[in-house]
């Protein structure tokens, strides 16, 4: 089964760019368009893609709401990359405190951008993993609840040895050679990790990680 995709910007070119690229792969399927976060809770709905390919910077509902829309209503939600001029603008990083999956930059080459749509969908490595830690550094310092959850987590030494390969951008298969077990053992870790923080995926149990200082972001 394709990856099914639905692109959300306010720019014509940008979806007609993103349309172009995608479709020419035989495993994606972009099912619909969106200009503003507004539209994206009927359409995600209806379409029930895998993916939201979604601008963080739009007229009447930006990104950051249009996430945190889709994530508080809409049952099984899909995965969400937020698509941005600037990697290290704090918008992005709201984003994925709201609940995105990663982000996606207007100027990435094609193959970046088809790499990046398969990655969210499979949900098993964090995206750009450096940005994330640029954008934890400048950003992410200071979150009291972040370091409270964390401590209330009380995660296993295998556990919190996972999580800090998870932070460095680790998909389950290398963590799996990395401690010599096996994938689905990483795969079971990985669940408790999440679990256990209350995140909905890597990437929001990685902001946490940051954030408490569980893991320095340098």
């Amino acid at each position: 089964m394709p990856v099914t995709v639905l692109l959300v910007d306010d720019e014509p070119l940008v979806r007609a760019g993103l349309r172009a690229v995608l479709e020419a792969q035989p495993d994606i399927e972009v099912v619909g368009e969106a200009a503003d976060g507004a539209a994206v809770i009927p359409l995600v709905r209806q379409l029930r893609p895998d993916v939201v390919a979604m601008d963080v910077r739009m007229p009447l509902m930006d990104g950051i709401e249009a996430t945190r829309a889709v994530l508080r209503t809409v049952p099984e939600p899909p995965k969400i990359l937020v698509v941005t001029t600037f990697e290290d603008d704090e918008y992005v990083y709201e984003a994925l405190r709201a609940g995105a999956d990663g982000f996606l930059l207007k100027r990435a080459r094609p193959a970046e951008i088809v790499h990046a749509v398969r990655l969210a969908a499979e949900g098993e490595s964090l995206l750009f993993p450096a940005s994330v830690r640029r954008l934890a550094a400048r950003y992410g310092d200071g979150h009291r609840p972040a370091r409270a959850a964390l401590e209330r987590a009380r995660l296993t030494e295998r556990e919190a040895e996972v999580l800090r390969l998870m932070a460095r951008g680790l998909s389950n298969g290398e963590i799996a050679a990395r401690l010599f077990v096996g994938a689905e053992t990483v795969k079971s870790h990985v669940s408790a990790v999440l679990a256990k923080l209350g995140a909905r995926d890597r990437t929001q149990a990685v902001i946490a990680a940051y954030e408490s200082g569980f893991v320095e972001p340098g």
